[in-house]
Parts: C-alpha cells; structure tokens; sequence
C-alpha cells in the first residue's frame, strides 16, 4: 500500500509514544504548531523572596522583550547582560544625574546611556556602591551582579546554576547556551533545529543517523513528505520499490520475492536474483 509521509515540520519537543524507528511527527498532526521553530516558551516558577526584596512584574518572569530597534536607537542589549559604569573627571562639561535630576558639578559616571553622581549611582537592593563594580539593569532599575543572581537570573535546566547574560529558551527551560546540546554529539545547538527522541535532544545529522526509517532498497532516509511502500517487512520509497531483475516499478502491482528481494511476475522464478 502506498503512503505518504506527513508535510516537513521541525520537532520542538517529544512526541508521544511511537517506535523509536519512526519520526515523531508521524502520528501527531498538532506537532508542528505545538513545536514549530520559532515558537519560544518559558517556565513560570513561584519563589518565596526575603523581605523586601524587589518584586518581579510580569515582565520579568515572561520571556525576553522584543528588541527595539530602529535608525536612531542602539539594538538593546539582552537581559542579564553584565554592564559596567566608566567614569569622568570634572571638566566644563556638566550633565544632569540620572537619579536626581540635578547638575553634576565633578567627576560623574556614564552607565545607559545617562550621566550618575557616584554616590547615587547604586544597587537597587542592597544599596552597594556600583562606581567600581559590574551591574545588570532590570526594569529601568540597576543591581549588583549578586542581587540580579538571586531574584530575577533564570535557572539553567541541566547545571542548575543561575544564567547570566544570554539564556536559551527550549522544552518550557531556561538553559546556558553551553549546556543546551545534542545527546550524541554533545555539540550546542545555538540556534539551530533540533529533535527530541525519549526525551533527549538531537541534532539534525545525529537524529537521521540513529533514529530515521531507511529505504530498503537505497539505503537513504524516508524523509517527512516522501511517498512510502511497507512491504517484505521493510519501508521503500515509492520510486525503490522495482523488480530485481528488470526494474519495473511494482507499485499497486502484485509481486513475488526472491531472496529479500521483490520480482515482478515475468521474473518471479529468476534464477540470477
């Protein structure tokens, strides 16, 4: 019987049970709206954060903002991105301070894009002086790199250690970019496509390798969309499935085989198979 396989659609996540020998999208038609490539999720979590603390808006806990951009505004930078302020000396140049409003009359520091006394230049939290030290920004407001640590960094869903800087979001996870990587090869996707098979994600090249239903008849991949024939207990495409002898395709036709191998009526006692 001739089949078809489904429309190309790129795993995102794992599908339900089905032979390890078959791709996943196989059997289920919401796989390529459930997981299409672009499609980035994110994993809410409830956390008890000490007493005054800052409290994340729903911006926070969503994934990242879309970027802004446009012919007179830099590409924003990434949450989490580790900042540091440079500082001037006093000169005729007199900025307003970011935090009061008021003219710096003396040495200042320049950190997004604005002007900061450097006394008034300081963790949102805890208070800590950040003239010398690294920061992230984080609602309009800037944190030392150990207050971002606790209450905004996402977790990473293999090392268990908190991300800084670029995260990726896969499987409704956060994880470094280093640690997202292929179960056989062991490389990380960044952004390329990849499939999950028992739960473990691999590359394009590794997954047709180890978990691709093959030709029996030239050994390449049935790939999604390929027209397909189940026959002597093995898959062909439709085009591979041809006498031994005089290959004549044998499509809907009845057929005999001869060593593993299909024949066509005319040659079903073939001695030279």
């Amino acid at each position: 019987m001739l089949k078809t396989a489904p429309a190309p659609v790129h795993s995102y996540t794992p599908a339900n049970t089905e032979p390890a020998s078959r791709p996943p999208w196989v059997t289920d038609d919401s796989f390529s709206q459930k997981f299409a490539p672009g499609k980035s999720t994110t994993t809410v979590t409830k956390h008890i954060l000490p007493r005054g603390a800052p409290v994340p808006s729903p911006a926070t806990i969503s994934a990242y903002p879309s970027p802004v951009s446009t012919s007179s505004q830099p590409p924003a930078l990434a949450r989490g991105t580790v900042q540091r302020a440079e500082r001037f000396p006093a000169s005729s140049r007199t900025p307003l301070c970011g935090h009061c409003n008021s003219i710096i009359r003396g040495p200042f520091l320049v950190a997004m894009g604005r002007s900061w006394h450097p006394e008034e230049f300081n963790c949102a939290y805890c208070k800590t002086s950040l003239a010398d030290m690294c920061f992230v920004e984080e609602q309009n407001s800037v944190y030392c790199e150990r207050c971002y640590e606790q209450f905004f960094a996402p977790t990473c869903a293999r090392c268990h250690t908190k991300i800084m800087g670029e995260v990726m979001h896969a499987l409704r996870q956060t994880w470094h970019t280093s640690c997202f990587v292929c179960a056989a090869c062991k490389k990380p996707f960044g952004n390329s496509l990849f499939h999950m098979e028992d739960g473990e994600p691999y590359c394009e090249k590794d997954y047709i390798a180890l978990f691709s239903t093959k030709c029996h008849g030239c050994d390449y991949p049935v790939e999604a969309g390929d027209k397909f024939i189940e026959a002597l207990g093995h898959t062909w495409h439709d085009t591979c499935f041809i006498c031994a002898v005089c290959h004549v395709n044998l499509e809907g036709q009845p057929f005999y085989s001869k060593k593993d191998k299909p024949l066509c009526k005319k040659h079903a006692h073939a001695i030279n198979v």
